[in-house]
């Protein structure tokens, strides 16, 4: 590992809370690349219908666990040419509420989990466990979409925004001026979302695309338990 990555993700390790809690949020949920097609459009209503809301507001009601996979993308737009800075993948699985495991398996292995009371980043290469109070991180952050409550409409304003790329589009505002994303859009077809954009405050963009998407598989009771790895680096906040 060279010595700036290994610096970077050491100070990262060690953030105060507000920066874990940016990072779950950025990690736990961001924006989407659908069949690979790096396009970014604002998204604006589309046809009148009511579709998106009601496939999203069926999905939340019913499903209570999923698993599957995930790919993500940092995108920046510069001189009016969008291109791909960072791309990560691996798998997921979550029971609502505040349960989930968020695993990347590429480029490098991190884990962020949590068991309903305590969240877990968990970095493989350093072999250090950052930990905090679940509490309301999840609040108005893109995890919350997926891994939150069913009273989604408590903490965003929701409305529909069109189709694009095939999908049916549903925006998500957070309510809540203490949060770093600006909006969220859901991308669903058939019932499921399958892609999502996270617009944060800095202009900058995350896609995030699922695959293999599971509703409510079987799941053993502990399967959100964390174990803190054998000579690991614990860092509480």
């Amino acid at each position: 590992m060279d010595n700036s990555r290994y610096a970077s993700r050491l100070r990262t390790a060690q953030a105060p809370a507000s920066t874990l809690r940016r990072r779950l949020m950025a990690a736990g949920l961001s924006a989407l690349v659908v069949a690979g097609a790096i396009t970014i459009t604002a998204l604006t209503p589309g046809r009148a219908s009511a579709a998106a809301l009601d496939q999203f507001k069926q999905f939340v009601s019913s499903t209570q666990s999923a698993k599957g996979a995930f790919t993500q993308r940092m995108v920046r737009t510069e001189n009016g040419t969008t291109k791909v800075v960072n791309t990560s993948s691996g798998s997921f699985v979550f029971s609502r509420p505040g349960k989930f495991i968020w695993t990347y398996q590429k480029p490098y292995e991190q884990v962020i989990q949590a068991d309903g009371e305590k969240l877990f980043i968990y970095d493989k290469d350093l072999n250090q466990v950052t930990t905090k109070k679940l509490g309301n991180a999840l609040g108005s952050s893109p995890a919350a979409i997926l891994f939150g409550s069913n009273d989604l409409e408590k903490n965003f304003t929701l409305k529909e925004a069109g189709d694009k790329d095939g999908l049916e589009w549903l925006e998500a505002v957070p309510k809540s001026k203490d949060t770093t994303f600006d909006r969220i859009g859901i991308g669903l077809k058939n019932g499921t979302p399958v892609a999502m954009e996270l617009h944060d405050s800095f202009g900058q963009v995350s896609l995030l695309s699922f695959d293999s998407f599971e509703k409510n598989p079987p799941l053993k009771v502990n399967s959100f338990s964390f174990t803190i790895p054998k000579g690991a680096d614990v860092f509480n906040n």
